[in-house]
């Protein structure tokens, strides 16, 4: 019988919207008929035509596909399946679990459309899992009738995992072997399983961009990086270290035997429709294995060059800088700076029908619809030198290096720009006129610089102030002498900070933006650079024809009610 089933044909949308009593026999044949008129989806012609809603024409394709629909108003569910998906995983992904028969979880779902959630939730609940088809207000009913009182906790979890597993010895030193398969059973414990998923979602909401999970002589910690700062979590007892971490490398599918050598992974998430990418990396300590999680949450980064944080006047240079046909564009700043950012939104402006862009990264950040993405892998041989030269036999008109590491790099992308590319890449300097230095440092020939790079950008990032619990307030001198600022100078000025709310967990601060320092080249600088000036004189160079120091960026951010004299304080140098 399921043989047959299998060859029976996909029964047709408007035929399903019609048995679901949504649309009648007339209303699908006028669709019919502007559909071979002007062609078009079925359901887009009958929503346009207001017949039924998105949401309607969802619930009959995952029919379509071979879904069940629930009537979860109508539904009693067990409090055994109701277990089996903790508050936080069904408050996140939107799902209630209705059935559980022999390792198979079906869950209703409140979009269905939504099929990587299954993947994950197979992946987070370790089970098989099947979907089936609600509507979003009877999901939310559901949340609030089954869920109401489950508020998890990490503390919570641990308690329950310290009585339930009071017996297990959990822990084991770098030099005891473990059993593999006791590692896998570690692993795959239920409130290991929640606590992990606990955690995670925890710091996917808090917008964390790294989280670090940290075993040390007799403690194992727990801590989130959010804009920038990193916060400790409730510490988990040290026995629960080696579960915790064997259950990250299940995840990302990393060997969990191999506990000498540092290992790297990946795992992919979505969570409330936004596609969430972990990166895992894993260090052999003294004490067990470090691993660190980097957050690649792609709806908190903004690629939209309109959004980083550019003034007018810097926009405005960006824009020229972006229109060039060929030439370098350096952005400089420390590790953690913000440049990928930018130059993805700087990509992202310029990625069109009629323009090649290829980019060489280490690694990959974020995928760009449109753009060729390669990934460098040193380990064998795949260098930024080797890729560039591959990259200018694909006849790009744009190219993204990720980083001039060294003098072979730099000479290709300065070929790259003399053959007719507008090339981007970054660097790891202090300020723009040192990145002229630190070039000529690497051995690059400054007549070849004079006649490539044609602008540097500097950046920082300053977290910015809590709009929900920001007051005016009136700086002390001591506080404004952190920026070398008097009284007198600041007259008529407004400062601000955040009091601390709900909303920023008490820090007073929410998010983050970018202050810019820009090098426009000119012909003066390139006199400069050719007599081998020194970043003194490049620097006063550059003022004289109108750069901002970061610190004056800093300050216009501090007067715009932005962001803190601490913040710009501890992310920018005091002028020379």
């Amino acid at each position: 019988m399921p043989e047959m089933d299998e060859q029976q044909p996909k029964k047709l949308l408007g035929r399903i919207l019609k048995e679901m009593h949504l649309v009648t026999e007339s209303q699908i044949q006028e669709a019919l008929a502007i559909q071979k008129e002007r062609g078009g989806a079925i359901g887009s012609i009958l929503v346009k035509l207001n017949y039924v809603t998105n949401e309607e024409v969802t619930m009959a394709l995952a029919v379509q596909a071979g879904m069940e629909v629930v009537d979860l108003d109508k539904t009693e569910i067990p409090p055994e399946v109701i277990d089996r998906v903790s508050a936080s995983v069904a408050q996140v992904y939107r799902v209630i679990p209705v059935s559980y028969h022999e390792g198979n979880l079906t869950v209703a779902l409140a979009n269905p459309m939504h099929l990587k959630t299954l993947d994950d939730l197979r992946f987070l609940l370790d089970c098989e899992v099947t979907g089936s088809v609600s509507n979003e207000d009877a999901v939310n009913r559901a949340l609030h009738k089954y869920y109401r009182d489950s508020t998890e906790s990490v503390q919570g979890l641990i308690d329950e995992l310290d009585k339930e597993y009071e017996g297990i010895q959990f822990s084991a030193s770098q030099s005891e072997s473990v059993d593999i398969a006791s590692l896998e059973e570690m692993a795959n414990i239920a409130p290991v399983r929640k606590l992990l998923n606990l955690i995670l979602l925890q710091a996917i909401k808090d917008k964390a961009s790294d989280i670090h999970f940290e075993p040390f002589e007799d403690e194992f910690k727990i801590r989130y990086r959010v804009d920038g700062v990193l916060y400790e979590m409730v510490p988990p007892p040290k026995h629960l270290a080696l579960a915790l971490t064997s259950r990250i490398k299940v995840m990302s599918r990393l060997d969990i035997a191999e506990r000498r050598r540092p290992q790297d992974g990946r795992v992919e998430l979505n969570v409330s429709g936004n596609p969430v990418d972990l990166r895992v990396s894993c260090l052999p300590t003294m004490f067990g294995e470090s691993v660190v999680l980097r957050v690649l949450d792609r709806s908190v980064v903004a690629l939209d060059i309109e959004k980083l944080g550019f003034r007018p006047d810097e926009l405005e240079n960006m824009r020229t800088l972006m229109a060039k046909p060929n030439g370098i564009v350096l952005v400089t700043g420390p590790t953690g700076s913000g440049k990928t950012t930018t130059l993805y939104g700087c990509l992202n402006a310029l990625n069109a029908i009629n323009v090649k862009i290829i980019t060489t990264e280490d690694p990959v950040e974020y995928d760009l619809e449109g753009i060729m993405q390669v990934q460098i892998n040193s380990d064998i041989g795949v260098t930024f030198a080797r890729c560039l030269r591959a990259i200018l036999r694909q006849d790009p008109d744009i190219i993204l290096v990720g980083e001039v590491r060294d003098v072979e790099t730099g000479q290709i992308a300065i070929q790259a720009s003399l053959t007719g590319h507008l090339v981007f890449t970054t660097l790891h300097t202090n300020d723009t006129p040192s990145a002229v230095t630190r070039l000529l440092d690497l051995g690059l020939e400054p007549y070849l610089l004079c006649a490539t790079v044609e602008g540097i950008v500097g950046q920082r990032l300053v977290r910015r102030i809590c709009n929900n619990c920001k007051e005016e307030f009136e700086p002390t001198t001591e506080l404004l002498m952190e920026l070398g600022l008097v009284p007198e100078e600041v007259r008529g000025k407004k400062f601000f900070f955040g009091r601390g709310c709900d909303q920023c967990n008490n820090t007073g601060y929410r998010g983050r933006m970018a202050i810019f320092e820009m090098l426009m080249l000119n012909d003066e600088m390139r006199q400069l650079i050719l007599t081998n000036a020194s970043t003194q004189e490049l620097r006063e160079c550059s003022r004289k024809y109108g750069t901002r120091s970061l610190r004056e960026s800093g300050l216009l951010a501090i007067y715009d009610g932005m962001t803190t004299i601490e913040e710009v304080a501890r992310e920018t140098l005091v002028e020379e």
